[in-house]
């Protein structure tokens, strides 16, 4: 009976002395190693790749943004504020879904089909409203030169980045709306244009965010 007792009170300190050691290891020591490492040599990325601007943060590299106008007596959806770069359609989950202006309670894509015919005229609508909207005097959008990232949403619907071809597009329009010449524009865009990872993994970006604070800077010094 005493060698009973003996063998499980032995056990029981054996289990107890492992997981004090296991909780000081993996609940202590390698969250606070993990973390010395991640601000010593990713500080940046560690601290959710904010983005400042006047000395505030305005956001994060990795989300994007919406740039609309106040909403108006009666609207459901605001304008666009056409003085700004526009990012990528932030409808990810569809219109009755909370995520339709880069909230970020949630995220994902619509998970419609090609075929879909809510889809098809939601692509169509954004293709007629870009056309329009970028289309200024001395320079006329047509509807073949509309890239897709400027009509659908990310997978996420949170995508901060738009293509070239897209930033390109608008480049006539921001500069009538800001007073600047398109070659001023067109600077800033080519300034804030990212190749390709590594030279050959994904496909080349211009981050919104980023070109659009650029943007205000430049206005600032007229």
């Amino acid at each position: 009976m005493n060698n009973s007792v003996t063998n499980t009170a032995r056990l029981l300190w054996a289990g107890l002395r492992a997981l004090l050691v296991l909780t000081l290891v993996t609940g202590v020591i390698y969250p606070l190693a993990v973390t010395g490492v991640a601000q010593a040599l990713f500080h940046d990325k560690a601290n959710g790749s904010e983005i400042t601007s006047d000395g505030k943060v305005v956001g994060s590299s990795l989300i994007g943004q919406s740039y609309n106008l106040p909403l108006k007596k009666g609207q459901e959806t605001p304008d666009p504020d056409l003085q700004w770069f526009q990012g990528r359609p932030a409808n990810g989950l569809g219109a009755n879904s909370i995520n339709t202006q880069y909230k970020l309670i949630l995220s994902g894509a619509t998970n419609l089909s090609a075929d879909n015919k809510d889809l098809i005229q939601q692509v169509k609508d954004a293709k007629a409203a870009v056309v329009k909207d970028n289309s200024v005097s001395g320079y006329t959008v047509k509807p073949q030169d509309v890239p897709a990232d400027a009509v659908t949403s990310s997978g996420s619907g949170l995508d901060p980045n738009i293509s070239p071809a897209y930033a390109e597009l608008q480049v006539h329009r921001v500069a009538a709306k800001n007073g600047l010449t398109v070659a001023q524009v067109q600077k800033l865009v080519d300034e804030h244009t990212d190749g390709r990872t590594l030279g050959f993994i994904g496909e080349p970006r211009v981050n919104v965010l980023e070109l659009n604070i650029a943007l205000k800077d430049l206005v600032a010094k007229k």
